[in-house]
């Protein structure tokens, strides 16, 4: 047999391998997305006092709405205050802040990070909290948003991540975002509570222990992928991440393919360096402590990130009808069977309309993104990546109250 043909044919099935072990890995965790999770008791009646933590960077153009917008819990007053972390606004958009009944606290670092931010906001505001609730300077979350992550830390929890969702869906590439918000939502965080393993940690609209958080925070300096190092060091030291499926947090989705491709770059490199710190630990966790749940977070980051994972399937799929030998052609059409059943099963029913029909028309552009992404992700995870957010676009959480009140 030709050596080039036995080298393609070994490289061939090392690819195929890797594919199907991310595919079963996204299919299994789709299943458990469409089981019901666990009722929790309640161990106390407390009514916790959260420190809701928004910090932001030049974001002048929508932080004044996001305050407003938190100020509006229906939880008592005096157990919740709204803290603005302000890192190079405007005098103006500083002016408009100090007017509302908000803790406002002016940063300034050589390299901004979302880090440093909240450390320094948490060593101004004191210890007078239950709770931290760390909110983007984009998003805006539903009235009952605290009363429900209290409700969790009324069973026991310690760490909460919310149910983030699509603020605005202008855009092809705006629900393209909101879909994969949603898959990961299924998959990530829902699956993963139902099949006993902690949730995944997103960066925004999650809650943790004030004290606890405070403490971890310390030694944390990432400058990209904050949320991934806490998701990583919590699961290590035994921590369980809940999930609230129905405490919405509205974000920002990207509008257009360079802010795509900004973003997917940072989460990239994120992902690159906790594989590197985290892959063989987490093994060594699970084969001498039995730490699953640690193992699994570390195994995620070995995963092909799913936009990568359609793009290569779908060109392999048409390929392989053409041009692949048959035995090895079916391989890989069943792993694409796989891969498309598990994310139909993920996407939530809202989306299947003539709107994301329209959308799908983009993944090929969001593949090619994704793949520029790649290639471009060196450096990185050491520099401030800042995704830049607006107040233009329709905001569905207004939409939705407006709605609501006819």
């Amino acid at each position: 047999m030709n050596i080039a043909i036995i080298l393609f044919e070994i490289l061939n099935w090392i690819i195929y391998v890797y594919i199907a072990i991310t595919a079963v890995y996204i299919f299994i965790f789709a299943i458990g997305g469409l089981m019901p999770l666990r009722k929790r008791i309640s161990k106390d009646n407390l009514k916790r006092k959260f420190a809701i933590l928004i910090p932001g960077y030049k974001e002048d153009e929508i932080i004044v709405e996001v305050c407003r917008d938190a100020l509006e819990q229906n939880y008592p007053k005096e157990k919740f205050d709204v803290i603005a972390i302000a890192d190079s606004y405007k005098d103006t958009t500083l002016a408009e802040l100090h007017k509302l009944p908000i803790k406002l606290i002016e940063v300034s670092f050589d390299k901004s990070t979302k880090s440093k931010s909240l450390n320094k906001a948490m060593e101004v505001i004191g210890d007078d909290y239950d709770v931290a609730l760390i909110l983007d300077a984009d998003n805006l979350i539903e009235e009952d948003f605290l009363s429900k992550i209290n409700s969790a830390f009324q069973t026991g929890f310690i760490a909460v991540q919310g149910h983030r969702i699509a603020k605005n869906m202008d855009t092809g590439f705006a629900i393209l975002d909101a879909i994969s918000e949603e898959i990961n939502n299924h998959i990530f965080r829902k699956g993963a509570r139902a099949l006993g393993f902690s949730s995944a940690l997103i960066g925004s609209g999650m809650a943790f222990e004030y004290s606890f958080f405070k403490d971890l925070m310390k030694n944390v300096h990432a400058i990209g992928g904050f949320d991934k190092e806490i998701d990583l060091k919590m699961c290590k030291d035994g921590v369980t991440i809940e999930y609230i499926h129905d405490a919405y947090c509205y974000d920002e989705k990207v509008q257009k393919a360079d802010v795509f491709q900004h973003q997917r770059r940072r989460w990239l490199s994120a992902q690159w360096v906790y594989f590197k710190k985290a892959f063989l630990p987490g093994i060594a966790a699970l084969i001498t402590k039995g730490n699953y749940d640690y193992f699994n977070k570390a195994f995620q980051t070995f995963l092909l990130p799913r936009i990568l994972l359609i793009g290569l399937l779908g060109i392999t799929f048409l390929i392989s009808i053409f041009f692949i030998p048959h035995p090895i052609a079916l391989a890989w059409i069943a792993l694409f069977i796989v891969v498309v059943i598990a994310l139909l099963m993920s996407v939530p029913g809202k989306f299947y309309s003539h709107k994301t029909l329209k959308a799908i028309i983009l993944l090929p552009i969001g593949f090619y993104h994704m793949f520029l992404s790649l290639i471009k992700v060196k450096g990185a995870n050491k520099q401030f990546l800042h995704t830049k957010h607006s107040s233009k676009g329709t905001n569905i959480k207004q939409q939705k109250n407006k709605n609501d009140n006819r």
